[in-house]
């Protein structure tokens, strides 16, 4: 009977065709705006830690001095991150930020090139499950005694050595020798939760060198640096000792005794530290003067889904209403039409039940044509924005959930504009179209 009631639906669209082009195309441009906010904003809310992500925390530590921030920063010190990396309760920790070095190697044919590159600890592959394709991670003994080793991603190693295992191989970083230890399967997460102050949407880096070489190789700083006070930077020496922020710290905690642990060993030592004269701020008490941030709530402190972006959303569900009013009118107007049809039908036995079933499978023929237009419009959408406003691929990408979510949502929202025209018709009295035959 459902097919049958597709033929017939069919029949009834190619009798109309002007009509029931309204009706696609009015439910097409809503589903499309629809899709096109609902997927971004799907895209960046999305949370890749997973099933880890309560146990995923970063530190954040009310360090200011009075009347300067009024939120938590995102990051710490360098001070901080040594006294964080030096804490032996913590498990599995990780100190990272991002810079930028010339890579090359010995083969003289591929040119060097300016690379991302993250220094971190070997915990980092632990705590954010980084897959490895060849090697392993370095020593644990290489995150006290630097030693110049190198993890490198797979797309790197395909350039440089032609995908062979390259573990043992020499790679140049500014112009000086790495130890290549490890290759990492490609990973690049988005949004990029370990450092969204980079770009949330940003690539991943390829590069990751132990953040034991950090004083000694006095790396740049390619990402956020933040002061409150004036602190001139002569020496490298200087911005390890200042109070700026430019270092993200991540630990695993994998219980919630684990958690009550480390605000324990936090309390402790913000008092420690504003008793050797820093963290001058006192308006939060010692306790009160941190934040362990799993990845659900670092994503939020850190606006990696704007709040333009949840409104733009409830607008497009706004204009699609409106389209669906549009859409009850037009199909208020063909189902009338059809009343003498439906007389005759009703007169020969046919139950309102079957006609209201027939004109419903209409309705829903009609929303997953306009579904498919809609998804194509959204299609294009991301297109231009990726094009022509040059956001990030991650972020315009039309996500593969969207392919069924988006005739569900367009035939739903066509029948449910249906319900009342098909309801009306079905109150036909046949009595009425017989006398006028």
């Amino acid at each position: 009977m459902f097919f049958y009631y597709c033929d017939l639906a069919w029949r009834s669209i190619k009798k109309t065709p002007m009509l029931s082009m309204l009706m696609v195309l009015a439910i097409s441009i809503g589903i499309g705006i629809t899709i096109t906010t609902l997927n971004v904003y799907k895209t960046m809310s999305h949370n890749p830690a997973g099933d880890k992500s309560s146990q995923i925390n970063s530190i954040q530590l009310w360090s200011q001095g009075l009347d300067t921030w009024d939120d938590f920063h995102s990051n710490l010190t360098y001070t901080d991150v040594i006294n964080l990396r030096n804490n032996n309760q913590l498990e599995l920790k990780a100190a990272s930020y991002r810079t930028g070095l010339a890579v090359q190697s010995e083969n003289p044919d591929i040119q060097p090139s300016l690379k991302s590159v993250r220094i971190t600890d070997r915990d980092f592959f632990n705590i954010f499950d980084v897959p490895f394709l060849y090697g392993q991670r370095w020593d644990k003994s290489v995150d006290s005694q630097p030693a110049y080793q190198v993890v490198i991603g797979e797309t790197l190693n395909q350039t440089f050595f032609n995908g062979n295992n390259s573990v043992g191989e020499t790679l140049y970083l500014n112009r000086k020798p790495y130890q290549i230890v490890g290759v990492i399967k490609d990973w690049n997460p988005q949004p990029k939760y370990y450092d969204p102050t980079n770009g949330a949407f940003n690539d991943a880096e390829e590069i990751f060198i132990p953040f034991s070489l950090n004083e000694q190789e006095e790396f740049d700083v390619w990402g956020n640096t933040s002061g409150w006070r004036f602190e001139p930077m002569l020496t490298y020496q200087d911005r390890l000792n200042s109070e700026k922020t430019w270092i993200q710290f991540w630990t695993f905690l994998a219980t919630d005794d684990d958690k009550s642990e480390l605000a324990t060993w936090l309390t402790h030592y913000v008092e420690q530290q504003r008793n050797l004269g820093r963290f001058t701020d006192t308006a939060k008490s010692a306790a009160e003067a941190f934040q362990i941030s799993d990845v659900a709530l670092w994503l939020e402190n850190n606006d990696v889904v704007p709040r333009d972006n949840k409104i733009l959303v409830g607008l497009s569900v706004l204009f699609l209403s409106v389209c669906l009013v549009n859409i009850l009118g037009l199909l208020l107007t063909k189902f009338l039409k059809r009343a003498p049809e439906v007389g005759v039908r009703r007169a020969i036995g046919a139950s309102r039940a079957q006609i209201f079933s027939q004109y419903m499978v209409e309705v829903g023929l009609i929303g997953f044509i306009g579904g498919i237009i809609g998804l194509l419009w959204a299609w294009g959408a991301l297109t231009v924005l990726h094009a022509e406003f040059n956001m990030e691929q991650s972020v315009t990408g039309l996500d593969s959930s969207m392919w069924i979510i988006t005739p569900l949502i367009a035939i739903s929202t066509a029948v449910l504009a249906g319900v009342y025209p098909a309801w009306v018709v079905c109150r036909t009295k046949p009595s009425v179209y017989l006398k006028a035959q």
